[in-house]
């Protein structure tokens, strides 16, 4: 259960590479697939992938107690990062209906599908010594690309929806993120072990790049507004980019 590589894959090392060329390649091939299919069941396969995302987070939660931290309190894993959202998002999707199930295809086509492009991208948290973590996060986040596909899809079938209600939700959840952090600060304060979902953590300083300049010139709160505001604008540029030439198409 614990069998680790004798040598851990490196950041843009052949292993990374060689799994984000298969993601994009599987990505835009089920995309046809996809295309073929109901709404109604690409809302079963939405519903499908999220309760199996939430059953395999149960058991990396057992795993990284078992193995990973042996015991230690620690609420590094606690389920609530952004990339969390799309498990819960995309299981909840086929029982709403009207605005709430816009709102939630709306964050799985953008804010998701930011937060899995950017996890893939650079995975250094990901990049574990124990092979079965190792295959559990990169497949976690192949999994929410084909959600946001199956997102983007429905969308475009649909009447537009609106964006600012998915934005509200990513600023709630940012909300509860940040309460975590702190809570988790106050009952462990050690860093490694303490939360800090959606990498907000007013703590210490984020090694994410660029980010990590704003926070060293700006501070930790005026970096995380950045932060925040950046994810939003990107995810708002997406949401263009879906409807784009909608008309044209349909």
């Amino acid at each position: 259960m614990d069998a680790q590589f004798a040598v851990t894959p490196t950041m843009f090392g052949a292993v990374h590479i060689g799994i984000l060329v298969f993601i994009a390649a599987a990505s835009v091939g089920l995309s046809f697939v996809f295309r073929r299919l109901s709404d109604k069941k690409l809302l079963r396969i939405l519903g499908i992938m999220g309760a199996c995302m939430i059953a395999a987070e149960i058991w990396k939660l057992w795993f990284v107690h078992r193995y990973v931290y042996a015991d230690i309190p620690s609420a590094w894993f606690f389920p609530w990062q952004l990339c969390s959202m799309a498990m819960y998002c995309s299981f909840a999707a086929p029982f709403i209906k009207g605005k709430a199930r816009d709102t939630v295809l709306v964050f799985l086509a953008t804010f998701s599908l930011i937060a899995a492009v950017m996890a893939l991208a650079v995975p250094a948290d990901m990049l574990r010594p124990q092979i079965l973590l190792f295959c559990h996060s990169f497949l976690y986040h192949a999994v929410m690309v084909l959600e946001s596909v199956i997102a983007i899809l429905l969308l475009r079938r649909r009447e537009k929806a609106k964006f600012m209600p998915a934005a509200l939700l990513f600023l709630a959840m940012a909300a509860v993120a940040e309460l975590v952090n702190v809570l988790s600060h106050i009952l462990i304060g050690e860093k490694g072990l303490e939360a800090n979902m959606f990498n907000i953590t007013p703590y210490w300083v984020t090694t994410q790049p660029v980010f990590r300049q704003i926070a060293l010139a700006l501070g930790i709160p005026a970096e995380i507004a950045i932060y925040l505001a950046s994810i939003i604008l990107g995810a708002f540029l997406i949401y263009l980019a879906v409807y784009a030439g909608r008309k044209r198409n349909n």
